[in-house]
């Protein structure tokens, strides 16, 4: 009898263990953000989870696991831990892939190196990998993008990422977001003037970075039409600076008598290709410009423009708003 109840009573005793570790919700010290690396054991999992104190025992967590057949369903990412959970809350959350959510933002006008180097110092990418994928041709043709580079195809848009989210899937979103927003009333309008899809992207990323308003896009985009009808260059500063390498803030004059296939001082018609990712209101006054008589546009300095229609008004105007400032 003695004996039986000596074997006994460690069973109970360990039962009584494992039924608080299955039943009693824990609670770390202190908000917890921890991540799971892709592929790792759940040993390794387990472990961080104890060393935590999201979990009392990564051994009793290991067993548990086992049992259930979760081990290789358990899914990486960024884990957030701040409210009492049990050990099967947790598990469910891991096979889940409950992960923690982040936005990223493209402002309208980045170009591909403003967007890696914002998807580096955020820490939600490989800056060079993003580079790399985004400036290979092959991989642009998979996209559907019959361009050298996704440069202009990136829509600018807040999207949700992920820890440890690929590049190559973020990039697939962008250009997903991009061709639902080029409509097909758009690509029409395009088409009415000449212009194919890479040639209307291309004259929108230019009124992207012209433009000091929304409102001015569709007169911005008159000026370039007007230009481009009569085989004047569109000589748009913007277009300039892309085409340098490493500049450094000062556009001198002889960047302006530079040519490269992108220098529209030098060069008629659109340059090689878009400069930026434009937005919306950007790709339709590229294809819907206002109908105006300009052939010029000078910065007045609060933001806007002022147009003209003949290089006398428009020297004036240089005087009145550039010169004397």
């Amino acid at each position: 009898m003695f004996v039986l109840l000596a074997l006994l009573l460690p069973l109970a005793a360990l039962g009584v263990k494992v039924a608080f570790f299955l039943l009693h919700p824990m609670a770390p010290q202190a908000p917890v953000v921890l991540t799971v690396p892709a592929g790792a054991p759940f040993a390794e999992v387990a472990r961080l989870l104890e060393r935590d104190g999201v979990v009392s025992d990564a051994r009793a967590l290991k067993l548990l696991v086992r049992l259930r057949g979760d081990a290789t369903r358990i899914k990486a990412g960024e884990y957030a831990f701040n409210e009492a959970a049990t050990p099967g809350d947790i598990l469910d959350r891991l096979i889940k892939g409950d992960v923690q959510q982040h936005r990223f933002t493209i402002p309208e006008g980045f170009n591909l190196q403003e967007i890696a180097a914002r998807l580096g110092a955020e820490g939600r990418g490989d800056r060079a990998r993003f580079l790399r994928l985004a400036s290979d041709p092959d991989f642009c043709r998979k996209l559907g993008i019959s361009a050298g580079t996704l440069e202009g195809y990136l829509f600018p848009e807040t999207y949700t990422v992920v820890a440890g989210m690929a590049e190559e899937r973020l990039i697939r979103s962008m250009v997903e977001q991009f061709k639902s927003r080029l409509s097909p009333r758009i690509i029409d309008g395009g088409r009415k003037l000449n212009l194919n899809v890479h040639q209307l992207v291309t004259l929108a990323s230019i009124i992207q970075k012209e433009a000091g308003n929304l409102a001015e896009m569709p007169l911005i985009a008159s000026v370039f039409h007007n230009r481009l009808k009569k085989g004047i260059p569109l000589q748009a500063d913007p277009t300039v600076i892309y085409g340098i390498d490493d500049f450094d803030g000062n556009l001198t004059r002889k960047h302006l008598q530079t040519t490269t296939p992108y220098n529209t001082y030098r060069i008629s018609g659109l340059p090689a290709g878009p400069i930026a990712n434009p937005g919306q209101k950007a790709l339709e006054a590229a294809a819907f410009p206002a109908t105006t008589g300009y052939y010029y546009f000078v910065a007045k300095g609060d933001g806007t423009h002022a147009f003209s229609k003949t290089l006398s008004e428009h020297n004036a105007l240089v005087r009145r708003y550039q010169l004397r400032r």
